[in-house]
């Protein structure tokens, strides 16, 4: 690591990036935060899975869909995928790419939306929503080909495979623990058990996986039954794999101890995986604070995110400046090995994240139009 502890990285932040703000440690820990973020999008699409990728969507409850929460990110079955080519000229919109798909491909989508792929100060849209109706969404992304670039368009079924979320607690001053640790992993662990038609049930202190399919309830030690599913050439209907990614450094988890709320956490999530101290500031210093030349870009767009008097925030997940998006793609294609060693996972105990990557590809792969 280049920096001690995180805690010093988030000063160094502190002091040369927020140092204008009201409370500047605060602000550098919520921009840590947007960090795991990014860096959760970008592994999950050098896998390849970013065509699967929607952003931000409000994930309904199993058994009552009138309750959502939204999430990071929910991972869709896709029913068609078209890639056109169009110059990558600005703004790229919601309209102008629909109307290049044509009227076979876009089917009937009542909802059209308002948003730009490109915008006109080169932004770019991660996972642009172009349209909707009740069943599937049509989603956009620019891709890198051999030859130039393309966009796919993904038509995503409605419910998802798998979802994903990101939390992090940092530690105020003069506190040894962030206040909002428990309840961050509460809401996480609530979302987690909430939304996914496999439930968690506990017998004689052992954790159980229930689910109910045509009628016929089904009980097994919960690892086994979720290989099964997860493996399973028909998936489960509404069955979503939950994902978390924590980064809290010593409030949840130190090498010596689970604390109580990385226990809460991983006994609710399918997978928990762990950003180390180390993976973050690697990405931190390597990208925002001391980069190479090639990735320059990457670091004007997180400053001119935040320095002040700014008029839009350009270093997101959602919301990216173009060349900086670019530049993360090479960063973590070259780099994809040591960035997957960034991460611990916490839970099913003895996995490895290839074990997760392989089980995404696996569901992402499986024949969706014929089984839907």
């Amino acid at each position: 690591m280049s920096y001690q502890s995180i805690d010093s990285l988030q000063n160094v932040l502190k002091n040369d990036v927020f140092s204008h703000t009201k409370d500047a440690k605060k602000a550098a820990g919520r921009a840590l935060g947007t960090m795991v973020e990014i860096i959760t999008y970008y592994l999950l699409r050098e896998w390849g899975l970013c065509d699967y990728i929607s952003i931000e969507r409000g994930l309904p409850e199993f058994g009552d869909e009138e309750i959502c929460h939204n999430v990071e990110f929910t991972l869709h079955p896709i029913l068609q995928l078209s890639k056109i080519k169009m110059e990558e000229e600005s703004p790229l919109t919601a309209t102008k790419i629909i109307k290049a798909l044509g009227e076979d491909v876009m089917g009937d989508f009542s909802q059209k939306k308002s948003n730009k792929l490109i915008d006109s100060n080169n932004v770019l849209r991660n996972s642009c929503l172009l349209a909707e109706n009740n069943e599937s969404l049509l989603v956009a992304n620019l891709h890198k080909e051999r030859i130039g670039k393309s966009i796919h368009v993904a038509k995503q079924y409605h419910s998802p495979f798998a979802m994903v979320e990101c939390k992090r607690v940092g530690v105020e001053e003069g506190c040894k623990k962030g206040p909002q640790t428990i309840e961050k992993a509460k809401q996480g662990a609530y979302v987690a058990q909430m939304t996914s038609s496999l439930q968690k049930v506990w017998l004689d202190g052992q954790r159980y996986g229930l689910i109910c399919e045509d009628g016929v309830t089904l009980i097994k030690p919960y690892d086994e039954l979720l290989n099964e599913i997860v493996n399973n050439d028909k998936p489960l209907k509404k069955f979503t794999l939950s994902i978390g990614v924590v980064s809290n450094h010593g409030n949840w988890f130190t090498a010596e101890n689970k604390n109580k709320e990385m226990k809460v956490l991983a006994n609710s999530y399918d997978w928990l995986l762990f950003l180390t101290d180390a993976g973050l500031s690697e990405f931190v210093t390597s990208l925002l604070l001391k980069p190479t030349l090639k990735y320059q870009v990457v670091k004007k767009a997180f400053a001119s995110s935040y320095k002040e008097g700014k008029k839009a925030n350009v270093f997101t997940k959602t919301k990216i400046n173009k060349d900086a998006h670019d530049a993360l793609c090479e960063y973590f294609s070259k780099n994809i090995k040591k960035i997957e060693g960034w991460f611990n996972v916490i839970s099913p105990e003895g996995n490895h994240i290839d074990n997760l990557k392989t089980a995404l590809i696996n569901m992402a792969n499986k024949n969706w139009e014929e089984i839907l």
